[in-house]
């Protein structure tokens, strides 16, 4: 047993999501004006927390009440230990206990709640296998696209 539970919750603290993405090394903005906008704009988060109410996990979902997006599954390191291979053999953010796996069905199932009839997710490496477990297909002909406005305004500035 891990003593590990997972929630759905509506927001989440500004400071303790900065904590988490800086331990984790994640590329998240620095600034807290931005982190507030990202959690001001989430429709949902499910927090992974251990005994102690240690954030151990979050798992995000954004949504217009039609289609929703899991946008992100992150997994402290010391949760995924050996085991976090997918059933495909690709190490991914879950662990033995499919923490992971419970985070994102939970965003899932919240993001049904508000009447999404599609939920996207982009995925790359071992992350695909992940999300096939978990139902998800790939759409045949979409390309994933991404566009750094931030490039682009300086570029027209």
């Amino acid at each position: 047993m891990t003593g590990i539970k997972c929630e759905v919750v509506q927001k989440l603290d500004v400071a303790e999501l900065k904590g988490f993405y800086d331990a984790q090394g994640c590329m998240m903005p620095q600034s807290v004006d931005k982190l507030s906008k990202l959690v001001d704009n989430s429709v949902c988060f499910v927090t992974a927390r251990d005994a102690s109410g240690r954030l151990m996990g979050i798992a995000r979902g954004l949504a217009d009440g039609v289609r929703g997006y899991l946008t992100e599954c992150k997994l402290d390191p010391s949760m995924q230990g050996p085991a976090a291979v997918t059933h495909i053999d690709g190490r991914i953010e879950h662990d033995q206990y499919g923490i992971a796996r419970q985070m994102a069905e939970l965003v899932i199932g919240a993001l049904a709640k508000l009447g999404c009839e599609r939920i996207d997710a982009a995925a790359y490496g071992t992350e695909v296998d992940f999300c096939e477990e978990i139902g998800f297909k790939r759409a045949p002909g979409i390309v994933p696209m991404s566009l750094d406005v931030r490039a682009q305004v300086g570029a027209t500035a």
